[in-house]
C-alpha cells in the first residue's frame, strides 16, 4: 500500500528525490513520514507532512537540506534531498499514520519497503 523508490548512489553534495506512492485510502487524512535506518543503527525520523500539506517537521540533521512534499493528484509523497552527506547513507522508508503528527516510527501504521540511498565521499 506504500511503495518507496528513487534511491541510488550519489556523490557528497549531490541530490536525490525519493518518491512514495500510496493507495488513496492511506494517502487521504494521513500524516506521511520519511524515516531512515543506517547499518548498525536504529531507525530514525527524517521528515513528516500533514494530510493538508502543513504540519511539517524535520530532523535537525536534515533541516535546510531536505524538503518533504505531497502531490494529491498522484497520491504521492516526495523527499527532495540536497547537499547530501555520507552520513545520509541509509535505507529510507515512507510511512503513514492517522491522528496527530508524530516523529516516533512506532506510531505509524503503514510502511513501504524502503529504498537504499548511498552517498560517497
Amino acid at each position: 500500500q506504500l511503495q518507496a523508490f528513487g534511491g541510488g548512489l550519489v556523490q557528497a553534495g549531490g541530490s536525490l528525490r525519493l518518491s512514495c506512492a500510496a493507495s488513496g485510502r492511506i494517502f487521504t487524512n494521513h500524516f506521511m513520514g520519511w524515516f531512515r535506518q543506517a547499518p548498525g543503527k536504529e531507525r530514525e525520523f527524517v521528515a513528516v507532512i500533514g494530510w493538508s500539506g502543513g504540519g511539517l517537521s524535520y530532523a535537525d540533521s536534515v533541516k535546510g537540506r531536505f524538503t518533504i512534499s505531497r502531490d494529491y493528484a498522484k497520491n504521492a509523497v516526495y523527499l527532495q534531498m540536497n547537499n547530501l552527506k555520507p552520513e545520509d547513507t541509509a535505507v529510507y522508508f515512507c510511512a503513514a499514520r492517522r491522528g496527530i503528527r508524530s516523529t516516533n516510527g512506532a506510531a505509524y501504521d503503514y510502511w513501504g519497503q524502503g529504498t537504499q540511498v548511498t552517498v560517497s565521499s
